[in-house]
């Protein structure tokens, strides 16, 4: 196998590969032994079909997506490490040559992992973040830990908000039932807001037993087109109510949920972990503010397929965790009122921040000369091992090179961080401005002008008008943060 470089613009470059045609002629024998148990020819029994009868009757060509596919999960991998480039984006081929008994050859145009020039790092000012414990705090801790060990009880009164209601509902729009809309025994919290529109909203005040329509009306941008901005009615059935009921707060809740005998000891641990807590935050925060800082100044050429590859594997995060919870991604689309492309778009900036600042850590760690040992790589899947209840030498045994790569570039990483942090300098936050220096910010006074001035400016008003309609129909056109 050969690799060709060409090198394109904007940190792209196109590998061209080629494979000895004896290896093409391999796949395809091998898609045909795998393949010929579907082709029925007369005269033969299935199965038993020899290659070139195959050929004759189909082409040459019939074997060969297969084979070139075959090929290119054999091969590309280690024309990758062939080519000493350092690719950073999912590959774009081409198919050049393939055909039977020749070399065969595809290009991939890929991306580059592109360089950075750092700005000063070192010295950066991060904001000073309040870590101190206050009563409110081990209150606001103690009726989590009261929520988490509350009861659902039902009960036969009026829905309100809070309360979970258990309902049958079959959702009709232009008069016909439609997929989706339709459920038994669902367990819906009122409040939650997990519903279109405001469905929770018109079950309050009615009682387990009653039956009602809800109408809704679904988003303008709804992913089912059909239901898209139109009005729908739920026929609903309420079969229990139930409500949430909280523990006393007292010595015998506190034997229940820790080791302590009394309230008092318990609420000192609360103490003890949200200042834990408290200071754990504050250093990620500064370490995200310091990092933020060095990123926007650094410069780079970020490609755009290393942007969509960053894309792609953030929406692949979300399928994957909904998938967990048995929700399909065409689910989400629907109850979100997303697409794939306008979810593209939404992550694209958050990708792009993410490719900045890792490769701000990336050249810190260069510059640092930053090293991570083997055995801070073993002292880390320890920890795995233990996290997930497995024997370590086990998980030592198991790991790959490349989840080894990964913790070294995360241990690197975070090495760069702290870097970035020890060398900072906190300040403290800026004081709010009361409303009065606002309003006085906003409307500073005015200048007498002269008559010849006074004039002019009477002549350039039109103008001026007509500027400011201008920019109010841009900003009404505009959407608003929340719509974005």
């Amino acid at each position: 196998m050969s690799v060709q470089v060409e090198k394109l613009e904007h940190n792209m470059v196109k590998l061209t590969v080629e494979v000895p045609a004896e290896e093409l002629d391999k796949a395809i024998m091998k898609v045909f032994n795998k393949q010929k148990k579907d082709f029925n020819i007369p005269g033969f029994r299935k199965g038993k079909v020899p290659y070139v009868m195959i050929e004759k009757m189909y082409g040459p060509s019939i074997f060969y997506n297969d084979a070139a596919d075959d090929l290119l999960q054999a091969t590309y991998e280690d024309a990758v490490k062939e080519s000493g480039e350092e690719i950073v984006s999912t590959p774009k081929v081409d198919l050049v040559q393939i055909e039977k008994g020749k070399p065969f050859i595809y290009s991939a145009e890929v991306a580059v992992k592109p360089p950075v020039t750092l700005p000063d790092y070192k010295g950066v000012e991060v904001t000073k973040v309040e870590t101190e414990v206050t009563g409110k705090d081990i209150e606001e801790a103690l009726d989590r830990e009261r929520e988490n060990n509350a009861r659902q009880v039902s009960v036969d009164r009026e829905i309100k908000d809070g309360d979970t209601a258990v309902i049958d509902f079959d959702g009709y729009c232009d008069g016909k039932q439609f997929d989706g809309g339709k459920a038994e025994d669902y367990s819906l919290v009122i409040g939650s807001h997990s519903f279109v529109d405001n469905f929770e909203d018109q079950l309050i005040g009615h009682k387990p037993g009653e039956e009602l329509d809800v109408v809704v009306t679904f988003p303008e941008n709804y992913q089912e087109k059909s239901l898209a901005g139109k009005e729908a009615t739920f026929k609903t059935k309420i079969k229990e109510v139930k409500e949430k009921q909280l523990p006393e707060a007292d010595d015998e809740f506190a034997q229940d949920v820790s080791e302590f005998d009394t309230l008092d000891e318990y609420k000192d641990s609360l103490k003890k972990k949200i200042a834990e807590s408290k200071e754990k935050n504050a250093k990620a925060a500064q370490q995200e503010e310091a990092l933020r800082k060095v990123a926007e100044k650094a410069e780079m050429d970020i490609p755009d397929a290393m942007i969509d590859t960053q894309v792609r594997s953030m929406i692949n995060e979300i399928e994957q965790n909904l998938a967990q919870q048995g929700i399909p991604m065409s689910m989400y689309y629907q109850y979100t009122g997303t697409t794939e492309d306008s979810l593209k778009e939404q992550y694209r900036d958050s990708a792009i921040d993410t490719i900045r600042q890792t490769l701000v850590l990336d050249a810190i760690a260069d510059a640092e000369k930053i090293e991570v040992s083997d055995d801070e790589i073993d002292d880390e899947l320890k920890k795995m091992a233990e996290s997930y209840g497995m024997d370590p030498k086990t998980l030592l045994e198991v790991a790959r090179d490349e989840d080894k790569k990964n913790i070294r570039n995360d241990k690197k990483h975070q090495k760069a961080l702290d870097l970035l942090l020890e060398s900072a300098v906190v300040v403290d936050a800026p004081e709010e401005k009361s409303k009065d220096e606002k309003e006085e910010k906003k409307a500073p006074a005015k200048k007498k002008a002269t008559k010849k001035k006074a004039e002019a400016k009477a002549e350039e008003a039109p103008a001026e008008e007509a500027k400011a309609d201008d920019a109010e129909a841009k900003a009404e056109e505009a959407p608003s943060e929340e719509e974005k």
